[in-house]
This record gives structure tokens, C-alpha cells and sequence, in this order.
């Protein structure tokens, strides 16, 4: 994986945590593709409460009847490589939004230990 630098593009899905692609949560099947088409990086948020173009508020709260969590998808790359994926979702995404910004790499970094641990006081790996 090549580090990225300067300007890159975020790519921003919001769908349902209930949303899915062939039995499969939506949101991993973006994932797991974004893997594949070897993007630099992908995360899931979770939201804890939001509403989209249904205007239906979806919320974590106990006593609410509707649980359909927002949730983001995040990819990073540069605008070439993002722009190449964004056909991958034509197909996946019926409902949601799709967003990308311009964003600047301040640091892209990866873990040196092979372990996954980082010390996260100073950076070091342990």
C-alpha cells in the first residue's frame, strides 16, 4: 500500500445498518469491495441517532419503535482511485447518500510491529 499524501478524496456513503446486498449488511459488501479494488482505506460509523430523505427518525433510545441506525461508510484515496470506485456503488446503493470531499493528508502512517499494537502515549510501537 502506497502512503498517501496531499490532496486526496473522502468518499462518504450514509445507508441503514439494516440495509443489505445479497444477505450480506450493505455496508461490509462496500467494504470488502473498496478492499478489493485496493483503496487505501475504509471505516464504518455507526450513528446513534439520524434521519435521511424517509424524514423517519432512526435513534438507539429504548423506547424508540424504529432501531435502523444510520450508518457511514468512509473511504480515502487519491481522486483518481476514488473516482474509479464510485461505479461499484451504482449497483449497491438504492437508498442512502453518497458524498466526497476534497481532504488533505496530514499523516498516513501504518502500524511497524506487525502485532496491530501501537503504544498510543507517544506513537512508539511496543
Amino acid at each position: 500500500m502506497t502512503r498517501l499524501t496531499g490532496t486526496v478524496l473522502r468518499l462518504t456513503v450514509y445507508v441503514g445498518e439494516n440495509d443489505t446486498w445479497h444477505h450480506r449488511p450493505l455496508y461490509s459488501e462496500i467494504v470488502h469491495r473498496a478492499h478489493a479494488a485496493g483503496l487505501a482505506g475504509a471505516s464504518v460509523f455507526r450513528g446513534v441517532e439520524g434521519f435521511g430523505a424517509s424524514s423517519v427518525v432512526h435513534t438507539s433510545r429504548l423506547l424508540s419503535l424504529s432501531e435502523d441506525l444510520p450508518v457511514a461508510v468512509v473511504v480515502v484515496d487519491t481522486e483518481e482511485r476514488v473516482r474509479a470506485f464510485l461505479p461499484e456503488l451504482d449497483g449497491l446503493v438504492g437508498e442512502g447518500l453518497v458524498l466526497l470531499d476534497r481532504c488533505e493528508v496530514v499523516r498516513h502512517a501504518r502500524r511497524d510491529d506487525g502485532t496491530g499494537a501501537t503504544d498510543r502515549t507517544g506513537g512508539a510501537p511496543r
